[in-house]
């Protein structure tokens, strides 16, 4: 995160870090949250900043692992959490699917690191996270451009090779 940071202080570039570990998000819905799942409504404070935040942003950096092929449960909850259905919301349905109403999110950069390789993400694992996550949920919630950049096979990599991928990210153009 610090090199994203630094990529995006040295182009003058304003930001706000939403840290889900940080913050204390629980990603799992309580009894009275499913209650107002319909109604688009929520009574989870995090979820009305984070809601604020994505309607005033221009574009969305995500930084994550990969666990099992896929994005970790914190950040699916925060996308079942956050990503509510309504008319001044991030979405709404519509008779031919749903119409993502985040459209000022004019790009997203998505950043995951694997203990596999990417190719094997890719080819072998049904690819998810471009799949499903890309070019669906970014997508539908209305984000126009994205990119996705995965550091494969962490745990073993060596040192010079972890340094040049952070050193890569440092001069990466983030907003697109």
């Amino acid at each position: 995160m610090e090199h994203v940071k630094y990529n995006l202080e040295s182009n003058h570039n304003n930001y706000k870090v939403i840290d889900l570990y940080t913050d204390g998000f629980n990603p799992a819905y309580d009894q009275e949250e499913l209650r107002l799942f319909h109604s688009g409504q929520t009574h989870d404070l995090l979820v009305k900043e984070y809601l604020t935040d994505l309607k005033q942003a221009t574009n969305l950096i995500i930084i994550s692992p990969v666990w099992w092929n896929d994005l970790p449960a914190i950040l699916k909850g925060f996308i079942d959490k956050v990503m509510k259905e309504g008319p001044d919301l991030t979405h709404v349905v519509t008779p031919t699917g749903i119409k993502g109403l985040l459209t000022n999110l004019n790009s997203a950069y998505v950043f995951t690191s694997s203990t596999s390789p990417t190719f094997y993400l890719k080819l072998f694992c049904g690819n998810a996270i471009k799949r499903v996550f890309i070019d669906s949920t970014l997508k539908q919630i209305g984000v126009k451009k994205t990119k996705w950049n995965n550091f494969g096979k962490i745990s073993t990599s060596k040192k010079a090779d972890r340094l040049k991928y952070l050193k890569k990210i440092d001069t990466l153009k983030l907003i697109f």
